[in-house]
């Protein structure tokens, strides 16, 4: 079976998780699928290609192969809702964000085929991420985590108006040390982008699974919204703007970096 991600080991202690831009399907999955299913609305379109820049600084990469419409990686096996009170579309969805149908009628995804999907697809990336982050935190004293993400810039669904460009999440302060939180958000305010911190996005599932200031890895989900990097309409990535982006994104994790290398980590 072909590797249900791709992996590039790094030299840093940056390890870049990049879990819903995958766009490959399951065998035989495309034709139980609506045409709506089958567009993939839902992709971190170009997330991995964004976050090329990240080889500069060494850091470690993990990507989906697969759509988040086979299984969603951040997402708890469990499938337990993250956000109370909010549209939850499940380990394995059913339904897009906007609530249109991913399936054609009389397919869907049920309890064994959910848990095969999770053992062949969910399991393999996590085992590597986990993987990852002991050997980083080993050689390092430490591991930064960066969950990678994008989203249309508005879902009605999901929360109301416009999402700002940079949506910063760390479980409320949960999943990273307040010294390197307060580093990267220092650098967003400084930019161009309108920024929120733990706000609709606070972190999903590997933010907070994986995050443990007391273990001496810090995690920080970034969601963007997708006019910051692409035509939203077209899904055509804007070399631009991206470029822009890319600016203060390196940033961001050098930040991140520089103030955790410099920290006294016995604080931690």
């Amino acid at each position: 079976m072909t590797a249900t991600f791709f992996f590039e080991k790094g030299n840093s202690p940056i390890l870049i998780s990049i879990p819903h831009d995958g766009r490959e399907l399951a065998a035989g999955l495309a034709v139980r699928m609506s045409d709506v299913g089958r567009s993939l609305p839902d992709t971190d379109w170009h997330v991995r290609r964004l976050y090329r820049f990240a080889r500069r600084l060494d850091a470690s990469v993990l990507a989906a192969r697969f759509s988040r419409f086979v299984v969603d990686l951040n997402r708890p096996p469990s499938d337990a809702a993250l956000y109370d009170g909010q549209l939850s579309t499940g380990l394995c969805p059913s339904e897009t964000f906007a609530g249109e149908n991913i399936y054609v009628p009389g397919q869907s995804c049920g309890h064994s085929e959910r848990r095969e999907r999770t053992q062949t697809y969910w399991q393999p990336y996590h085992d590597m991420l986990a993987t990852e982050l002991i050997r980083i935190r080993r050689r390092f004293g430490y591991a930064l985590l960066w969950d990678a993400h994008s989203i249309r810039s508005q879902v009605p669904a999901l929360f109301q108006g416009m999402l700002p460009e940079l949506s910063i999440g760390t479980n409320d302060g949960a999943s990273c040390d307040p010294h390197l939180q307060r580093a990267v958000l220092h650098v967003a305010r400084q930019s161009e982008y309108a920024v929120v911190l733990n706000g609709r996005f606070m972190g999903g599932y590997i933010t907070r699974h994986y995050g443990s200031p007391d273990d001496n890895v810090h995690a920080i989900q970034l969601e963007l919204a997708q006019r910051s990097y692409m035509d939203e309409q077209t899904l055509r990535y804007d070399e631009n703007s991206a470029a822009r982006l890319v600016i203060v994104l390196g940033e961001m994790l050098s930040a991140f970096l520089s103030n955790a290398s410099r920290s006294d980590r016995s604080r931690w």
